[in-house]
């Protein structure tokens, strides 16, 4: 069985690892990952994009991955706000990677609505064979129901290219939580647009944790269950299971592997680089099983096998990528 990753992070190329946290973070997570702890400290952005492109072409399962960076948060004269130095890698440097991986990687931009010439560049983007959308409307501030961005959509609907909008709590960066939220979904929706609602609308309060943790559905979080009513009565919409295997999140698995009703319109993610454990998780795997996760090498195999646990090869989430992507 192979399928394709519709949610991987291309990162920023100036991106540094400096930090004490950042440090730590790599000692514990980095071999996980496929890195080198040493070479991503001292060359972070070639070690990343090396070992990214090499572990899809190893994988057992991808056969290749849905790419894209993160605009930058701007002013609506469309002047720099605030550029993330980790996840804001741009268009054009993923079109770089992408010239030279065209086998592997299907790029999708991340244009920030409030860019004054952003319907030129949705034009320009396609034109250079993008094939989709990604919105991180809440590290932009970006309340999608307002009228305004109404030629936006329209422009993606025309293109008949899908957007992948971030729903849910969000850790990586700094968010604007009313921008987080299920009705970001409305607008383009409701113009057409193919949507691709990410993480499963998931979010908790920081400092409930233990119900942050909990696999007993009456604690998961209201909007997951709107998620999965929207999907039955939406038929542009769907959803992407990508971080799922993080703690917060890794609860729902057998909730959702078990609402078959909306199957055919969930999409195999992964949400790479977001580290994960298949030992300290949330879900109901025996410990047996887990080790043995945690033994299998390329991350994005394991991520998979994992899931394969909940949904097996027949399952159409690793087909319903063909439904979507052109």
């Amino acid at each position: 069985m192979q399928t394709v990753d519709i949610h991987s992070h291309l990162l920023n190329s100036e991106v540094s690892f400096n930090r004490f946290y950042d440090k730590l973070a790599i000692k514990f997570f980095g071999k996980k990952m496929g890195f080198d702890a040493k070479a991503l400290i001292e060359n972070p952005y070639e070690t990343y994009t090396n070992s990214f492109t090499k572990m899809i072409r190893d994988s057992k399962y991808l056969s290749k991955t849905v790419l894209f960076g993160v605009d930058a948060r701007v002013d609506d004269k469309g002047h720099v706000i605030h550029k993330d130095i980790t996840v804001c890698a741009t268009n054009e440097e993923l079109l770089k990677l992408y010239e030279k991986n065209k086998d592997i990687i299907i790029p999708f931009f991340s244009i920030n609505p409030m860019q004054p010439d952003a319907l030129d560049l949705i034009d320009k983007y396609t034109e250079l064979g993008f094939k989709g959308a990604k919105f991180l409307q809440n590290y932009w501030g970006v309340n999608t129901k307002e009228k305004r961005y109404r030629a936006y959509f329209e422009k993606l609907k025309d293109k008949d290219i899908p957007l992948i909008v971030h729903i849910g709590s969000e850790s990586s960066v700094h968010s604007f939580t009313e921008c987080e939220t299920i009705d970001m979904l409305d607008h383009p929706l409701e113009i057409g647009v193919n949507v691709i609602a990410a993480h499963m609308a998931l979010s908790y309060e920081p400092m409930k944790i233990l119900k942050a943790l909990s696999s007993n559905p009456k604690n998961f979080n209201s909007e997951y269950f709107k998620l999965l009513e929207m999907l039955q009565t939406h038929d542009n919409l769907y959803a992407d299971i990508s971080a799922l295997l993080t703690p917060v999140r890794a609860k729902v698995l057998r909730h959702l592997s078990e609402q078959e009703n909306i199957h055919n319109k969930l999409l195999f993610g992964t949400d790479y680089p977001v580290p994960f454990s298949t030992v300290l998780n949330s879900y109901d795997l025996a410990y047996k099983k887990r080790f043995e996760l945690s033994d299998i090498e390329n991350p994005f195999d394991r991520y998979t096998q994992t899931m394969l646990e909940y949904f097996p090869e027949d399952n159409p989430i690793y087909s319903n990528y063909k439904k979507i992507l052109l």
